[in-house]
C-alpha cells in the first residue's frame, strides 16, 4: 500500500463476462506487477456490490459491504489516482429486480424494489435503489474528459484480418425515424450562468391553480456553467410512435426501437414504456386496469408483462389478445428470435450505441421473428443525435459498405468530466404530474428557463461546467497536434446547448492560434465528412459531447474493428490522476450463458491489456517507477504477440477461449520482460518464469482444453461465488503453480 492508503493501481470488480475474465487475468497481473513493487487492489462497483452497500443496516457483519463506489469517487479526485475501469452493468429496472431476487435467495435480507412506494420507508428504499439504477458509476468516476481511440496494434490487426461486413443496397428500405417536433432537441433552451446567477438553483412545477411544487432544490451551478432545460411531449411522442408503427406495417419491414434505457435511467425507460403501450394499445385499452392491478409497468417491457399476465386469472384471454395485436402489427426486430425475445421485451436488451452500429455493419439488416434478416425502421424518438445514424445509413446506401482493410480511423475527444451534459441529468429529470409550467430558478431568483408542460411530459435539465469545457477543448488541441489529422467539433449551431459550447470553443482555439486546424460542424454534416475521410484511408478526430462520445466510440470502432471492446480509453482526470477504461461492450450476457452451459468464455480481454499498458506507463511517470515503465512496455509487446499469433478467444466450445488468451498473454509478457535490457533485475526475475511457461505450454493448453465442454456452477449470475468462479476460470494447475 502507498502512503495514500490505496493501492498503486485500483482495478474494478464489475459484472458478467468482464468480471469472469478478471478471475483469470488479475492473478497474472498481480504476480507480474509485484516484481516492480506495484500494488494492484480492487474496488467493487458491480450491481450486486452497489445493492449490498446501500443496505448495511439489514446485513450481518460478515455480509456487509463497503461503499466502494463512493470510495473510488474520492480516489479519482486525488492527483496520483490510477484506476482501471472495466465495463459494468448500468441497470434497468428488470436487471435490478433480478439482482435483488438473487441476493435474497443467497440469504441477504435486502428489501424488494418498490414499484409504487407508498410509505416513507418504501420511498426511502426506492430512493436508494434509484441511486443504483442506470449510469450510476460513470458520473462518479469520470472526473476527467475522454481520449478514446484504437490502439495502433489493434487497428493494424483489424486491417490485416478484416471482419465481415454486410452488403448495402441503394434500394434498402432501412431508415431512421425521429420526432420533428415536441422532442428534447426541439424544446431545448440553454444559457451560461453569470456570477450573479451562480449558486444553488431550484427546479419547480407551477400548477394551473398557482400551487408550487419544488421538484429539486440546491442544484449547485458554479459561474460559467452551461445550463440546459428541455422536455419531451408525451402526447407528441405517442402520436409519433403510432405513426411509425403504421408506416412500418405499410412498408413491410421490421419495427425497431433504439434507446439508452440504462444510462438515461429516468427519461428513456419512460419513452420505452410509451412504445410498449403504443405497440400493444388495444390490449392496454381493454385490460389496462387489470394489468395495472397485477403490477404491469410498460416501462419494464413486454417480458415482465408476460410474466405477470401468466399469474392472472384472465391469462388465456389476455395472452390471446396480445397475440392478436402482435399479429396485426409490423414484424419486430428481435434480440433472440429463437426464444421469441423482441426489441420491446426488456429495456436494457437493445442499447442504441451497440444496436445501431450492428444494423449498419450488417448492411442495414436486423433479425426478424422468422430468424431471417430484413430491412428495418430504426425508431429513435429524440432527434438530437438521430441524424448521425440517419446520415450514416444514407451514405452507405450511396457508396456501399466501408472496407476495413483500407479505412482510416476515428479518434474521439469527449466532454464528460464532472457529469457533463445529458448523462449527468438523472437527478434533474422528471415525469410531469400535472399541467402547468416548469421553471429553473437561479440562486439570485432569476428564472433561467421555463416550459409549459402537460401531464406525462418528460422534463430535464443538464449542465456542463466551465472548467471541464475548457479542459476538453485543450485536450482536443493536444491530440490534434499529436496526430496532425482532421479534427472536427461535432456541434450544431442551431441547437441551444451546442451554441453555448461554441462560444467557449472559438475563443480558446483563436487564443491558442489553432483555429485553422479545426472545423465546427453539426452532427449530420460531420458524419458524412468523417465517413468520406476514413474511406480515403485518412484519420479524423471527433470532438464531441458526452452522449455523442458514447455513440461514436461504438459506431466507428464497430465499422473499423468489428467491435468496440478493444478501444484504448484514457480519461485524464482533472486533478492529475488517470482513469483507464477497457472499452465498450461490457455486459455480454450471452458470454456468461455460454460459459455456464459449455465452460467456454469468448470474452476478449484485449481492452484490458491496452488499459493495463497505459496504466503502468502512467504510474511510471507519476511515481518515477522505472520498473513499472518496463512492465508497461512489456504489456504492449505481449498485446502485439496475442494479435500477431491470433491468440484471441474463439467463439465455439472446444476452441481456445478467454483463459487461453490470458495464458499466451502471460507467456509473451514474460518473454518480453526477460529479453528487455533496460532493467537487469526485471529480466533476471522473469527469465525462469518465461522458461517455465514455454516448456509447459503444451500441458497448460491441454489442461485449459480439458476444462471445456460441461456445465459449470458459478454460484450466481449477478453475485457469483468467489471460490467457485476462481476454480472455473483458473483450471490449469500447471499455470497456477508457475504464476502463483
Amino acid at each position: 500500500m502507498t502512503e495514500n492508503a490505496y493501492p498503486d493501481i485500483v482495478y474494478t470488480k464489475v459484472d458478467e463476462a468482464p468480471e469472469l475474465a478478471s478471475h483469470s487475468l488479475l492473478p497474472i497481473i498481480r504476480s507480474f506487477t509485484d516484481a516492480a513493487g506495484v500494488t494492484v487492489g480492487m474496488k467493487d462497483i458491480s450491481l450486486a456490490g452497489r445493492i449490498l452497500a446501500a443496505f448495511p443496516e439489514r446485513l450481518s457483519d460478515d455480509q456487509k459491504q463497503s461503499d466502494d463506489l463512493a470510495e473510488l469517487g474520492r480516489i479519482v479526485k486525488q492527483p496520483d489516482a490510477n484506476v482501471i475501469k472495466l465495463p459494468n452493468i448500468s441497470a434497468s429496472v428488470p436487471q435490478l429486480v433480478a439482482a435483488v431476487r438473487e441476493l435474497q435467495g443467497q440469504g441477504y435480507d435486502i428489501p424488494d424494489y418498490p414499484e409504487e412506494p407508498g410509505t416513507d420507508a418504501e420511498k426511502d428504499i426506492r430512493a436508494r435503489y434509484d441511486a443504483i439504477k442506470g449510469s450510476a458509476v460513470n458520473p462518479v468516476l469520470r472526473e476527467g474528459n475522454s481520449d478514446r481511440r484504437a490502439a495502433a496494434a489493434v487497428k493494424k490487426y483489424a486491417m490485416a484480418n478484416p471482419h465481415s461486413m454486410g452488403e448495402w443496397s441503394s434500394d434498402s428500405k432501412t431508415h431512421v425515424s425521429s420526432m420533428s417536433e415536441g422532442d428534447f432537441y426541439s424544446n431545448e433552451k440553454s444559457a451560461t450562468l453569470s456570477a450573479a446567477q451562480a449558486g444553488k438553483a431550484t427546479i419547480e412545477h407551477v400548477a394551473e391553480d398557482g400551487s408550487v411544487t419544488v421538484l429539486k432544490e440546491g442544484v449547485d451551478f458554479p459561474e460559467g456553467t452551461v445550463v440546459d432545460a428541455t422536455f419531451m411531449s408525451a402526447a407528441k411522442l405517442d402520436a409519433f410512435l403510432a405513426d411509425q408503427i403504421a408506416k412500418t406495417k405499410e412498408e413491410g419491414i421490421l419495427f425497431s426501437l433504439h434507446m439508452k434505457a440504462t444510462m438515461m435511467k429516468v427519461s428513456d425507460p419512460i419513452i420505452f414504456g410509451h412504445a410498449v403501450k403504443e405497440f400493444l394499445k388495444p390490449v392496454f385499452e381493454k385490460y389496462g386496469d387489470k394489468l395495472k392491478a397485477a403490477g404491469v409497468n410498460p416501462n419494464s417491457g413486454i417480458g415482465d408483462m408476460m410474466n405477470r399476465v401468466a399469474e392472472m386469472d384472465e391469462r388465456a384471454e389476455i395472452e390471446a389478445e396480445i397475440k392478436r395485436v402482435m399479429d396485426e402489427r409490423p414484424a419486430m426486430y428481435m434480440v433472440d428470435s429463437g426464444k421469441g425475445i423482441s426489441n420491446l421485451h426488456v429495456p436494457s436488451d437493445v442499447i442504441i450505441d451497440a444496436s445501431m452500429p450492428a444494423v449498419i455493419r450488417a448492411g442495414g439488416k436486423g433479425w426478424g421473428p422468422d430468424d431471417a434478416q430484413h430491412d428495418t425502421n430504426c425508431v429513435i424518438p429524440d432527434s438530437s443525435y438521430a441524424p448521425v445514424y440517419d446520415e450514416t445509413i444514407r451514405y452507405f446506401k450511396e457508396t456501399g459498405a466501408l472496407d476495413p482493410t483500407t479505412s482510416g480511423t476515428v479518434q474521439n475527444i469527449g466532454l464528460m468530466a464532472q457529469k457533463a451534459e445529458e448523462y449527468g441529468s438523472h437527478p434533474t429529470t422528471f415525469a410531469i404530474p400535472a399541467k402547468g409550467t416548469v421553471r429553473l430558478k437561479t440562486a439570485n431568483g432569476d428564472i433561467l428557463h421555463e416550459h409549459a408542460v402537460e401531464p406525462g411530459d418528460i422534463w430535464r435539465s443538464a449542465s456542463a461546467k466551465k472548467a471541464p469545457i475548457e479542459d476538453w477543448v485543450k485536450l482536443a488541441i493536444e491530440r490534434q497536434k499529436a496526430e496532425g489529422c482532421e479534427a472536427i467539433f461535432w456541434l450544431d449551431a442551431n441547437r441551444a446547448h451546442d451554441a453555448e459550447l461554441i462560444s467557449f470553443v472559438k475563443p480558446i482555439l483563436e487564443a491558442e492560434g489553432v483555429a485553422d486546424k479545426f472545423q465546427i460542424m453539426a452532427p449530420r454534416e460531420a458524419t458524412r465528412q468523417t465517413l468520406e475521410t476514413i474511406r480515403k484511408g485518412e484519420n479524423s478526430i471527433a470532438i464531441t459531447g458526452n452522449v455523442l462520445r458514447d455513440y461514436l466510440t461504438d459506431l466507428f470502432p464497430i465499422l473499423e474493428l468489428g467491435t468496440s471492446a478493444k478501444m484504448l480509453s484514457i480519461v485524464k482526470l482533472m486533478n492529475g490522476g488517470g482513469l483507464f477504461e477497457t472499452g465498450a461492450g461490457g455486459s455480454a450476457p450471452k458470454h456468461v450463458q455460454q460459459l455456464v452451459e459449455e465452460n467456454h468464455l469468448r470474452w476478449d480481454s484485449l481492452g484490458e491489456f491496452c488499459a493495463l499498458a497505459e496504466s503502468l506507463k502512467f504510474l511510471a511517470d507519476q511515481r518515477g517507477n522505472d520498473k513499472a515503465r518496463v512492465l508497461g512496455k512489456g504489456v504492449e509487446v505481449a498485446t502485439q504477440g496475442v494479435l500477431d499469433h491470433d491468440r484471441s478467444p474463439s467463439r465455439k466450445v472446444g476452441q481456445p477461449d478467454n483463459r487461453d488468451s490470458h495464458f499466451w498473454f502471460a507467456l509473451y509478457w514474460a518473454d518480453a520482460l526477460a529479453e528487455q535490457t533496460e532493467d537487469a533485475e526485471i529480466a533476471q526475475h522473469f527469465a525462469p518464469i518465461a522458461k517455465a511457461l514455454r516448456e509447459n505450454a503444451d500441458a497448460i493448453v491441454a489442461e485449459l482444453a480439458e476444462a471445456q465442454g460441461q456445465k459449470v456452477d458459478l454460484g450466481g449470475y449477478y453475485h457469483t461465488d468467489e471460490a467457485k468462479t476462481s476454480a472455473v476460470m483458473r483450471p490449469s494447475r500447471t499455470l497456477n503453480e508457475i504464476i502463483g
